[in-house]
This record gives C-alpha cells, sequence and structure tokens, in this order.
C-alpha cells in the first residue's frame, strides 16, 4: 500500500506534475544557464515570507535532495520587525512546507522609518546587508533571493523610463562589501505568474508587504513602489496585444546589441559610439 503524502509532499510533487516546465525546469534552467551553484557551496535561502521566496526555498529543498554534487542549504529568515501576525505567519508555511529556517531578529524597521528621507531605500540596504552579516557569519559563501524575470524585467523598464538609462538586475553579483560572498537569483527564469498559479493551486497563502510603517508613509515615500506596480500594469496591458511581450523583453537582456547604441557605460566608465566608429575611419 502506497505511503499517503504529507501536505508538503503533496506540494512538491504538484511542481513535477503540473509545474514541471513552468517551475521545476526554469529553476534548473537558471542554475545551469548563469552557473549559480557549484560543488560544496553553502547557501543561505533567504526568505522573507512572501510567496517568491518560499517557492524559492522549497525548490532548494527538492534540489538539495536530488542534486549529483554536494551543497549546503540554510534557511534563513530575518524578521527585521514584522508584527506577531506575520513572523507567525511565515512559521505555519514553513511548518506545511517543512522547512527548517532558522529566524534571527533585527530593528530594521525602527530604524529605517525613524529616517525623514528615503526610508524604503535605507529599508532595503540594511535588510541585505544583515542578510549578508548572518550568512557570513553561518559560514555560508553565497545568499538566494527571490527575484524572478518579471522584477528584471520590470527593472529595466523603471530604470529607462524614470532613470534616463538601461540597466537591469543580473543572477549573480559579488559583494563589495563582504569579501567572498555572492548573491544569486534561482528564479531568474521564472515568471511571477507561475509562482501566483502555484500558490493558489496548492492553496497557499504567504504575506504580502509586511511593513508596519507602510501605512504611515506618504506618498512620495512609496513613490518607487507605485512606480513598479505602474510598470507591472504597462506589461499586462502590452500583454493583450503581444502575449510574448515578458519573453521578448527578457531574452532581449541576453542580446544586447551595444554596436547599435550612442553611448554605454562599463567599469563605471562612460564610452560612445564615436570611439570605435572614428577608429574605422583612421584604418580606411
Amino acid at each position: 500500500m502506497a505511503k499517503e503524502l504529507t501536505r508538503s509532499g503533496e506540494i512538491e510533487r504538484s511542481i513535477f506534475t503540473k509545474f514541471r516546465k513552468d517551475l521545476w525546469a526554469n529553476f534548473l534552467t537558471a542554475i545551469n544557464r548563469y552557473e549559480l551553484i557549484e560543488p560544496n557551496d553553502k547557501i543561505a535561502v533567504c526568505i522573507s515570507g512572501g510567496k517568491d521566496s518560499m517557492l524559492l526555498a522549497t525548490l532548494f529543498k527538492i534540489l538539495a535532495k536530488r542534486s549529483d554534487y554536494p551543497f549546503e542549504v540554510i534557511y534563513l529568515v530575518m524578521d527585521p520587525g514584522y508584527d506577531e501576525k506575520n513572523i507567525n505567519k511565515i512559521k505555519e508555511n514553513a511548518a506545511i512546507l517543512e522547512i527548517p529556517i532558522q529566524i534571527f531578529n533585527t530593528n530594521i524597521f525602527d530604524v529605517a522609518y525613524s529616517q525623514d528621507n528615503k526610508p524604503c531605500y535605507l529599508c532595503a540596504r540594511m535588510r541585505r546587508g544583515h542578510l549578508y552579516n548572518k550568512a557570513k557569519e553561518l559560514g555560508c559563501n553565497k545568499i538566494a533571493l527571490g527575484h524572478h524575470l518579471n522584477d528584471a524585467i520590470e527593472t529595466t523598464l523603471m530604470a529607462m523610463f524614470n532613470s534616463s538609462k538601461l540597466e537591469t538586475m543580473i543572477p549573480k553579483v559579488h559583494s563589495d562589501n563582504f569579501e567572498g560572498m555572492e548573491l544569486i537569483r534561482p528564479l531568474y527564469c521564472i515568471k511571477e505568474d507561475d509562482i501566483i498559479h502555484w500558490s493558489s493551486y496548492n492553496k497557499l497563502e504567504f504575506i504580502k508587504c509586511a511593513c508596519k510603517a507602510t501605512k504611515n508613509l506618504t506618498n512620495n515615500d512609496l513613490d518607487s513602489t507605485s512606480k513598479r506596480q505602474d510598470t507591472k500594469n504597462l506589461i499586462k496591458a502590452l500583454k493583450k496585444y503581444n502575449p510574448d511581450i515578458e519573453d521578448n523583453i527578457f531574452r532581449a537582456l541576453h542580446a544586447v546589441q551595444l554596436d547599435t547604441f550612442p553611448g554605454f557605460k562599463t567599469n563605471k566608465e562612460m564610452h560612445s559610439f564615436l570611439e570605435e566608429y572614428n577608429r574605422k575611419e583612421d584604418k580606411s
């Protein structure tokens, strides 16, 4: 007689039945394409409690059991000052998914929102720093975050529309402040809609905006958040006319034609197309 699956087992099975192509295959694609994991890595999977980080933790849990090469995973939850309801929800979901989380406390919310200038920016910076610091303390050489395909393409459009530059987030990056540490984004090839579908299919409810101070912020404080939502809405509208718009933008990130741009920046230095243009003229 077959052993009855736990709820965690059923959720994991859904990743290989209903969501194999959209979640599992794209998770492996990102890991292999961008060389995100190497033998003997010790990775801190950072869990905020939202749908993205909880899926990331679930995928890592499965991968750790199936991988052909050894690596270690720690499931790290940083509490920046969540209220009791949210921290209990994180614990509840971790129990459902059978993810052995480690929680550490900080006072980030109190510090960030005591400042008058750009509290959201300060909060994000402090959260990243605390995660790196704790991961390094635990002997990790990498932290994994739950940024997905839509985060990448939205960041690209936001930078172009609001900052007059073409840039995006890349799948992995070396830390400037923590030597030997890397940040990796294993959900980089996964679409947000597929994560939402997985959550709803398995009747999972995750925390959304857990910031206690959000309700007290001004419109200026929430500007970057509203810009991201505006960008989401724009992409959603464009999809009505071109269902492939997300894939096309994402593929464009991997096929930048520098020869067609009048200017670009690399290694913190600006360059003009005239440099190569004039060299070709000199040769002729």
